[in-house]
């Protein structure tokens, strides 16, 4: 126990005027970015507890700051003049998405009001030497794209399928053949962050669609990893390197995995491993294929991701979105016959598909300015 005399626990420490400002902008804020349709100040201030004059002037900041757009109101039929309503401004901030993958680069730039602007891809294989120096001159075409529009690119954040730790720093991409690549945390000037691609595909989902909670999100490509979403929010787990269910073993005497280890999920239900055992050269053939061995695999290993967290929703992204319905029964099957409680398993394709993990990254990017809307306003 600390027995120092005159500091103050953080319960007791004063809040300052400039703490509370920037605190109400926020509310103020995500209650508009949160409601369906545009919403009257006086709205507004029943929602948030706030005065009229308050939620007023803070509208009016988040107005001049290119955050909040005044709309229209629609036609009224009884006495009184209907209230302009508020949204977030398509014109201000906007989010830089990127993914890295084995065999292609990505960029794509959404605004504020979660509207795709741009959507840049490229193949090839991302092993090769130049693959970053590529990705950042694929980031600054989209950039400039997006300023040609009058937008401001708020930061960048990219998916990369591997595990990140602080500062940029992958640890790890076996499919990419990366062993301690800092990447850093700035791009070109602005604010860059680093994350794992199924992590960021998962937060895609958050607020899209009736997902409940709680659900794991399973991106396929060439290699597989899950974002676990609990409650809310992203489990990340001590280190920041949950989700690694390409690697639940399956079949200890496998085939050899990139990670070292044999039978990995990999091996039977990643991209390489599908097209091989289908006998064809692309993805879009795998649509009429028989893909029972993959998703018997994926049965066994989500069935054990379940018995484990107690999730009922199983969201399918990446080269598996397009595929849900030909791999259904058999990981259905599988989870049938191993999940111990017999309960349903909802089964679903991600809402964005093979863009989650960049639609994630730029949505990342704008979330961090819904939470510090004062720290936009004091950089723009």
């Amino acid at each position: 126990m600390c027995h120092c005399q005159g500091v103050p626990s953080v319960s007791q420490a004063p809040i300052r005027q400039n703490s509370v400002r920037a605190h109400n902008l926020a509310l103020v804020l995500q209650t508009v970015a949160n409601s369906a349709d545009p919403i009257s100040r006086a709205s507004v201030a029943g929602a948030t507890g706030l005065t009229r004059s308050t939620v007023s002037a803070l509208v009016d900041d988040l107005i001049a700051g290119s955050l909040l757009t005044e709309v229209d109101p629609a036609p009224r039929t009884g006495a009184g003049r209907p209230a302009a309503g508020l949204r977030p401004a398509p014109d201000g901030p906007a989010g830089l998405g990127l993914e890295i993958n084995v065999d292609y680069r990505a960029a794509c730039v959404v605004d504020l009001t979660g509207t795709l602007r741009h959507r840049l891809v490229e193949a090839g294989d991302q092993r090769q030497a130049g693959a970053l120096s590529a990705l950042t001159r694929l980031a600054a075409l989209a950039r400039h794209r997006a300023e040609a529009d009058g937008l401001t690119v708020a930061g960048a954040a990219l998916a990369v399928p591997g595990l990140v730790a602080a500062g940029g720093v992958v640890r790890v991409a076996p499919n990419l053949g990366w062993q301690d690549i800092t990447i850093g945390t700035e791009l070109d000037g602005l604010p860059l962050t680093v994350d794992n691609e199924a992590n960021l595909a998962a937060l895609s989902e958050l607020g899209v669609g009736e997902l409940p909670p709680s659900f794991i999100y399973v991106s396929g490509e060439v290699g597989i990893g899950a974002g676990i979403v609990l409650d809310g929010s992203l489990y990340r787990g001590v280190r920041g390197w949950s989700g690694e269910i390409g690697h639940i073993p399956i079949d200890a005497s496998g085939p050899l995995c990139r990670c070292g280890a044999r039978g990995c999920l990999e091996q039977y239900a990643g991209q390489e491993a599908m097209l091989r055992a289908a006998g064809v050269t692309s993805v879009a053939e795998l649509a009429g294929a028989d893909l029972t061995i993959a998703g018997t695999a994926l049965g066994t290993a989500l069935s054990t991701v379940v018995n484990l967290l107690d999730v009922d929703t199983i969201v399918l992204g990446g080269i598996y979105a397009p595929l849900v319905a030909r791999l259904r029964d058999a990981i259905d099957a599988e989870i049938g016959r191993r999940v111990l409680t017999g309960s349903p398993i909802r089964l679903r394709a991600a809402t964005f598909g093979p863009d989650a993990a960049m639609r994630g990254a730029a949505g990342a990017v704008l979330q961090g300015v819904l939470n510090d809307p004062a720290g936009w306003l004091a950089r723009s």
